[in-house]
C-alpha cells in the first residue's frame, strides 16, 4: 500500500515550496523572452520618432528619410556598428570614440546628446540645419528631474526655444547656453529654466560637450557646404 505523504510535515513543505519557486520562475522567465522583442521594438520606435520629432518631421518615414551611421573622433565612417545598439550607453559610446548620426534626406544631421541633470541623467537628440550650425529643433528628455522645474527641459514649449540658435560664432564652436537670469545672447543662449539651475547648468554641459564630439564632422560639412555655395555662385556670375 502506499504511502501517504503527511502534508504537515516540514519535508512536504520545503519540497512544495521548492517547486512551486521552480515553476514561478520559469513562466516569468518565458514570459520575459515572449516579451523582449516586443519592448525592443517600442523602445526603437520610441527613439526613431524622437529624431523625427527633433526634426519636425514626425510625418517622414523614418527609414526612407534617414540614413544613420556612426563616425569617429576624426569624422570618418566607421562601418560594422550598429547605431541604435549605441544609443544604449551613449555615455560609453562616446568613451569608446563611436559617434552615432542621424542624416536627413534634405541635409540635415541629428546628434544624439547625454548629460547629468540635478537628480540624475539628461539625453536628448539635437538637430542642425544644413549649415552645420543653426538649430533647427531639439528633443531632450530625463530621469528624474524635479516637476515644474528641471522638468520643464522635457515639454515642448521649452524646447521650442532651441529652434534658431547657433553653435557656431563664425569658426569658433561656443554651443548654446542656459543662461540665469534671461539670455543675454540671442543667438547663442535661452534662458535658464527658473528655479532649476542645477538643470540647466547640465543641459549647458551636455550640450557642449556632446556636440563637441563632433566637431570634425561638424567642421568638414561646413566646408562642403560653403564650397558648394562659391561654386554655385561662380555658376550664376557666369551665366
Amino acid at each position: 500500500m502506499a504511502k501517504k505523504f503527511n502534508t504537515n510535515s516540514n519535508a512536504y513543505i520545503i519540497v512544495y515550496s521548492i517547486v512551486m519557486v521552480v515553476v514561478v520562475a520559469t513562466v516569468l522567465a518565458v514570459a520575459a523572452l515572449s516579451l523582449q522583442s516586443r519592448q525592443y521594438a517600442n523602445e526603437l520606435n520610441e527613439k526613431k520618432q524622437s529624431i523625427l520629432s527633433s526634426l519636425g518631421a514626425r510625418d517622414q518615414n523614418y527609414d526612407a528619410f534617414i540614413d544613420a551611421y556612426v563616425v569617429d573622433g576624426e569624422g570618418n565612417r566607421l562601418e560594422g556598428e550598429e547605431v541604435f545598439d549605441l544609443l544604449k550607453d551613449l555615455k560609453g559610446s562616446f568613451e569608446a570614440g563611436k559617434f552615432p548620426v542621424f542624416e536627413a534626406a534634405d541635409g540635415r544631421v541629428v546628434l544624439p546628446v547625454t548629460g547629468t541633470g540635478l537628480w540624475g541623467p539628461v539625453w536628448g537628440y539635437v538637430a542642425l540645419e544644413k549649415d552645420m550650425d543653426t538649430v533647427s529643433g531639439i528633443i531632450m528628455d530625463h530621469k528624474g528631474e524635479t516637476p515644474g522645474l528641471g522638468a520643464e527641459i522635457a515639454t515642448p514649449k521649452y524646447q521650442s526655444l532651441f529652434a534658431g540658435k547657433r553653435i557656431f560664432e563664425g569658426d569658433e564652436f561656443v554651443s548654446v547656453t542656459l543662461r540665469k537670469g534671461g539670455a543675454k545672447d540671442p543667438a547663442h543662449e535661452v534662458d535658464a529654466i527658473s528655479g532649476g539651475t542645477k538643470t540647466s547648468d547640465g543641459v549647458s554641459a551636455m550640450l557642449r560637450t556632446s556636440l563637441g564630439h563632433y566637431l570634425p564632422l561638424l567642421r568638414a560639412k561646413r566646408s562642403g557646404a560653403a564650397a558648394e555655395m562659391s561654386n554655385a555662385e561662380n555658376v550664376e556670375n557666369n551665366e
